[in-house]
């Protein structure tokens, strides 16, 4: 199986999403190095935003033909200003294609094509943005991502490490917390 591991954030090796993120690697491939991961950093190698002439070139073609090529995407997705990186919401403007991705039917309703994949997206936040938090409704990466996926026919799975700014106490107890989560996935991706 192959799995395609997508880093996003913009700070280096002090990210706690790519840390988050390249832990959930491990435990997916068992630390076999000759799992097949296609590995992608959108800070360090962004793609373009997405222009008429971008959509069809061969930077967009590679980024969803590797999505599609996947059977299991993990991503590391800081929370930037409520939201995604930009460079993140690039790579989902070249996944979310038309007839690739999902369709559009008779009736105008949208069937994802894309259900057979599985996707586990590294979430680090700053503050408390939770379901029980009074910052809930200006949260918009993990909601963003459900629906994005959800639009091509997946369920993300989400690792959530959140009040990473709050103290540092606060930052290793929830760093403590998303690893014990990802010790716990198990999804048979190294067996091939």
């Amino acid at each position: 199986m192959t799995i395609l591991h997508l880093d996003s954030s913009i700070t280096g090796d002090q990210s706690a999403s790519r840390k988050l993120s390249a832990a959930i690697v491990e435990t997916l491939t068992g630390g076999e190095a000759s799992a097949d991961v296609v590995y992608r950093d959108l800070a360090a190698d962004p793609l373009d935003h997405l222009t008429l002439e971008g959509y069809a070139s061969p930077q967009s073609a590679e980024a969803l033909a590797e999505f599609q090529a996947a059977d299991t995407i993990v991503i590391g997705a800081p929370m930037y200003n409520f939201t995604i990186p930009t460079q993140l919401k690039a790579w989902i403007d070249r996944v979310l294609v038309a007839g690739q991705t999902f369709r559009y039917t008779e009736t105008g309703a949208v069937e994802g094509l894309a259900g057979d994949k599985t996707v586990i997206v590294a979430i680090a936040r700053g503050g408390l943005y939770g379901e029980d938090s009074a910052q809930r409704s200006t949260e918009h990466a993990e909601r963003y991502l459900t629906s994005a996926f959800g639009f091509i026919g997946i369920t993300p799975r989400f690792v959530i490490a959140e009040g990473l700014k709050i103290s540092d106490e606060a930052r290793e107890a929830a760093m403590r917390a998303a690893h014990q989560e990802i010790g716990d996935l198990r999804v048979p991706v190294a067996a091939a």
